[in-house]
């Protein structure tokens, strides 16, 4: 039970009752050991501007490096509750960045901060949780950390960051696979998951790097032939056929950027036991269209299907969904802005400020792609529906189709999305960014950028569901778009559901919120758990307590009924600056007892924020 020695970087003391500028900090390195519970913003709690004061400094807690890894598990103190005896065998796998700044005073938008991978491994006979974190040994890892000193140098600027103290100009460190997006668990093999490269496997126990696994071209996988439903070739398909033969190169070898770039998110279809995979095409981010391809790997890594998409929109897309005839997606539309990129290129501006949002129509394109060559016939692919709504899809929740005896097809989706109107690529990249309130020019946080209230244009996400009906051959004679629930009104994400029941008809969701309560932190961070019942329309809540946020909850199934089973959910106390995980009863989630269990992370391990995990129980492969 070991952990290797702290290296934090200097933190300048928060002196007693001087009160910190309201705007812009850099990342702070660790917390000060003079700040206790009782900080001067909660003596003076009664002033507002003191208020604003807590709420700024609780952001910034959020965000703090954490250098330190596990050598050995750590077992986790239970301060309440007790873990039951029917919690299931396994282990929660969380990653998220773990660096925001090194010690040369640069500074990466999280985005570009490593992967460190968090495991809890649960024993429920035992009531025990033992707890690991162990960075990603990545290439960019292993260049940028001096194993012998274990002092960080950023010498990749990454895709949404720029470095201080280097030469910008023509600076071509781009591509940084930091794996910190998202974690898979497949056929008892452990991977962290990055939007623009391949995944990193990983030793599911000591949490040890193997290396990069080329999911996508690896010999072992033995892909069949690529079913490609192109449209036609025409003459503007010659001309960006030809504008791309020029533009891959330069982005394979000058930039590194693989051909094709996996995205993070992945779906099971637990019905066939296939792993569902999507990547877009490298070069599509700076031309008019997207191309799209769909891998449906069998248990062993097996490729039973690819299929690919070219589309005459330029989209971009984190999450998606599927059903058992289609694969959906949202596309978020965006447009290549020339001086931006040339900016980029130069090495003045991150990588993304190339991009702008398209705000060009006041929908949002939805695209059913047929999932297997029989399902190609009938209606036009490439023509999207158009949803009467202009959001900004960050997460799926999830999707089903029913047929009726007359062919016709009704299609459920259920999102969270946020509002188009406050994207700019020269100052955000999507609602990560805003949460985090990063400025790439001073490599600060404002969490403010995130929660300042512009009327209308206010970016709060909420969770949508969206009802499609198609008649026998395909053609969509009804597009309908409304809250999951009107009666909640809190800005939600990271919807999650029983991952039995991805694909089919849900129930239950389950989301991260916010409660309202903070009046400076209305949208973000979250701090309450939601379960919707999409079919009488309640909503029960858990809250977390004040001064106390929360990530992604994790649904961890134990039997056969749908919300038979538990929530995790990691609780960053910033009052404490501590780490806990926190199980609910999924059942009585909006009950006092809800809450079974809370387990303490020792305050030396504290980490920042996750973005994705996964549960691996140990009695399944997947």
């Amino acid at each position: 039970m070991q952990a290797k020695a702290l290296n934090f970087l200097p933190f300048k003391p928060w002196p007693s009752f001087k009160l910190p500028p309201v705007r812009a900090i850099s990342f702070p390195d660790r917390v000060p050991q003079d700040i206790s519970t009782s900080t001067p913003s909660q003596q003076l709690s009664s002033s507002s501007q003191n208020e604003k004061i807590s709420a700024y400094w609780d952001y910034q807690f959020l965000f703090m490096s954490q250098r330190s890894e596990t050598d050995n598990p750590i077992n986790l103190r239970i301060v309440e509750g007790s873990i039951p005896s029917d919690f299931p065998q396994g282990t929660y796998y969380l990653t998220g960045p773990g660096i925001f700044k090194d010690d040369h005073g640069s500074s990466v938008h999280p985005f570009d901060g490593h992967g460190y991978l968090r495991a809890f491994t649960f024993d429920g006979a035992k009531g025990e949780v033992t707890f690991m974190a162990k960075y990603v040994k990545t290439t960019a890892q292993v260049k940028e950390r001096d194993r012998d000193t274990g002092k960080w140098g950023f010498n990749h600027r990454g895709t949404f960051s720029t470095l201080k103290n280097k030469r910008k100009f023509g600076d071509t460190t781009v591509m940084k696979n930091v794996a910190n997006t998202n974690v898979l668990r497949w056929n008892d093999r452990l991977f962290c998951l990055w939007e623009g490269g391949p995944p990193h496997e990983i030793q599911s126990v000591s949490l040890d790097t193997i290396g990069e696994f080329d999911l996508i071209n690896d010999s072992d996988c033995l892909p069949m032939p690529s079913t490609n439903v192109r449209d036609t070739v025409d003459g503007g398909e010659i001309i960006l056929d030809l504008v791309s033969s020029i533009v891959k190169p330069i982005l394979y070898g000058v930039f590194k950027m693989p051909a094709k770039r996996l995205l993070a998110h992945y779906k099971i279809d637990a019905s066939r036991n296939r792993l569902l995979m999507l990547a877009c095409n490298a070069e599509d981010l700076l031309l008019p269209r997207s191309t799209f391809t769909f891998y449906e790997f069998d248990s062993n890594f097996k490729i039973q299907q690819k299929q690919e998409f070219r589309i005459p929109e330029h989209l971009m897309v984190h999450d998606w969904s599927f059903t058992d005839s289609h694969y959906i997606l949202f596309g978020n539309r965006i447009k290549l802005d020339i001086l931006g990129a040339m900016s980029a290129i130069g090495g003045y501006t991150p990588m993304v400020s190339a991009l702008l949002v398209n705000h060009s129509k006041s929908t949002s394109p939805i695209y059913l792609l047929p999932r297997f060559p029989e399902h190609a016939q009938g209606r036009d692919w490439k023509v999207p529906i158009e949803a009467p709504l202009h959001m900004w899809m960050l997460h799926m929740g999830n999707a089903s189709e029913e047929r009726d005896h007359k062919g016709n097809k009704q299609i459920q989706i259920q999102a969270s999305g946020c509002s188009y109107k406050w994207f700019n690529f020269q100052k955000m990249f999507d609602f990560m960014v805003i949460k985090t309130g990063y400025d790439w020019q001073s490599g600060k946080v404002d969490p403010w950028v995130m929660n300042e209230d512009k009327g209308e244009n206010k970016l709060s996400s909420r969770l949508i569901k969206v009802s499609i009906e198609l008649d026998a051959i395909g053609n969509c004679e009804k597009c309908c778009v409304g809250n999951l629930n009107d009666e909640w009104k809190q800005a939600t994400d990271f919807p999650v559901i029983n991952q039995e029941f991805g694909g089919s008809n849900n129930t239950y969701m389950y989301a991260a919120a916010t409660s309202g309560v903070r009046q400076d932190l209305p949208y973000f961070p979250f701090d309450t758990v939601v379960k919707f019942n999409t079919v009488n329309n309640s909503i029960q809540t858990w809250y977390v307590g004040s001064r106390r946020f929360i990530g992604e909850p994790m649904f961890v199934s134990k039997g056969s009924v749908e919300d038979d089973g538990y929530i995790l959910v990691v609780e960053y106390a910033v009052s404490e600056q501590k780490s806990y995980l926190v199980i609910l009863d999924a059942k009585r989630i909006g009950e006092t007892t809800a809450m079974v269990a809370r387990l303490e992370v020792p305050k030396y391990l504290n980490f920042p924020l996750g973005f994705h995990g996964v549960w691996a129980s140990k009695n399944s492969k997947t």
